[in-house]
């Protein structure tokens, strides 16, 4: 059995106070109410990597970060290495989310580099993937995850790949009005699921948590995650209220 996961992505959201009381907040209603083996996971702005890990220290909450450099250090201004995580002992970090992708033009490659970057400082990546709503319609959806999870991790060796974590984004339902099912997000977990096994074989494979990165709320997220190869989720809006979140976690 693969231990859920639900890892919030804050993104760019929250001034420094509000980040403490959004983690307190979340930290208390876990505390109070949440059983079972569920791994949480906060992904927060930089700025507030160390405040959030303080004000959950002594909880079964980790932090993550949203990025990091495919460079250990450097003449980079603005950038924040996968070493320079892991001096702060920051556990995960999200990688190839769709937003980097579409904004800042991060492709496979680059993200290959990231990813080996991250595991190199021990860090555990959350490996986005996922497709937007014209490659959805033109039915080509299957083959653009297929191609992303091959060009960032395919080059890693068995023992690496049983690290990380990925997360499938269905980018065509986050924010749109659109919605995917549980049996869409099912299917494309199981794809996933299928190519990582036909390359690493089937315990491995199994091994892998796949995350369901598609607007989870509340209502829909004991239904998305009792899919059979759907272990968690990857929360963005829902995040950044405790009250949903944490009703989100124990859907899980």
């Amino acid at each position: 059995m693969r231990t859920k996961i639900i890892a919030g992505n804050w993104k760019m959201n929250k001034t420094l106070e509000e980040a403490k009381e959004l983690a307190t907040e979340v930290k208390n209603h876990v505390t109070k109410e949440v059983t079972g083996n569920v791994k949480i996971v906060l992904c927060v702005p930089f700025p507030f990597l160390l405040v959030t890990k303080d004000h959950v220290l002594q909880t079964s909450i980790s932090i993550g970060a949203q990025n990091c450099s495919e460079h250990d250090s450097g003449a980079y201004t603005g950038e924040v290495s996968a070493a320079m995580l892991a001096s702060m002992t920051i556990p995960y970090v999200i990688l190839g989310h769709s937003e980097r992708r579409q904004y800042f033009g991060e492709g496979g490659k680059l993200l290959a580099k990231k990813v080996d970057k991250a595991l190199a400082h021990s860090l555990i990546p959350i490996f986005c993937c996922g497709e937007p709503l014209e490659i959805r319609e033109k039915g080509t959806h299957e083959a653009l995850v297929r191609a992303q999870v091959e060009e960032s991790l395919f080059h890693l060796s068995e023992e690496a790949v049983k690290k990380v974590v990925v997360a499938y984004e269905p980018v065509w339902a986050i924010g749109t009005g659109k919605t995917a099912t549980s049996q869409q997000a099912q299917d494309m977990h199981a794809v996933i699921r299928k190519q990582l096994s036909a390359k690493y074989g089937e315990a491995i494979a199994q091994a892998i948590p796949i995350l369901y990165g598609g607007s989870v709320k509340p209502d829909n997220a004991k239904e998305i995650f009792s899919c059979p190869d759907v272990d968690g989720g990857l929360v963005g809006g829902a995040s950044l209220k405790a009250r949903d979140f944490v009703d989100i976690i124990k859907g899980a």
